[in-house]
């Protein structure tokens, strides 16, 4: 499974938001400057993440965004779904183990290939945005 570079900078934003959890906005500059990310990705990343209702963006001064609720009360799945669309590691399963497959009732595979997509979703499902520790960065700053 591939996610794209969207992910993983959506990620990493994500984690210096909820570094940054219960003080001010933080600006997409700083957060582009700090993570080595180009704005204009990252304001297309902001979109799909406010789209899903994990950030929210305030104007003014002390502008930028914020995350919707606690780092602990925020899911990777969430995250990923938000920036990737359905998460499926094949082509003929879908989330929740369904099988979009015209040929399913002859394919061997189905039973292997739906464990590995319900584990995959149950370890998204399981990590918490709280758990990208990112010691590296105390704060990011506007």
């Amino acid at each position: 499974m591939l996610f794209s570079t969207r992910t993983t900078y959506g990620l990493r934003a994500m984690a210096s938001l909820a570094a940054g959890w219960g003080k001010e906005s933080i600006s997409l500059s700083s957060i582009s400057r700090e993570e080595n990310i180009s704005l204009g990705y990252l304001e297309r990343i902001f979109t799909h993440l406010k789209k899903a209702g994990l950030v929210k963006a305030s104007r003014g001064a002390k502008g930028g965004y914020r995350l919707t609720r606690p780092p602990r009360n925020i899911f990777i799945y969430d995250i990923i779904k938000a920036l990737e669309g359905e998460i499926s590691p094949f082509h003929c399963v879908r989330e929740k183990g369904e099988i979009k497959c015209p040929g399913k009732d002859k394919c061997d595979a189905t039973k292997v290939l739906v464990k590995v997509q319900l584990a995959v979703e149950k370890v998204l499902r399981a990590i918490k945005l709280s758990d990208l520790n990112k010691p590296h960065v105390s704060r990011v700053k506007k």
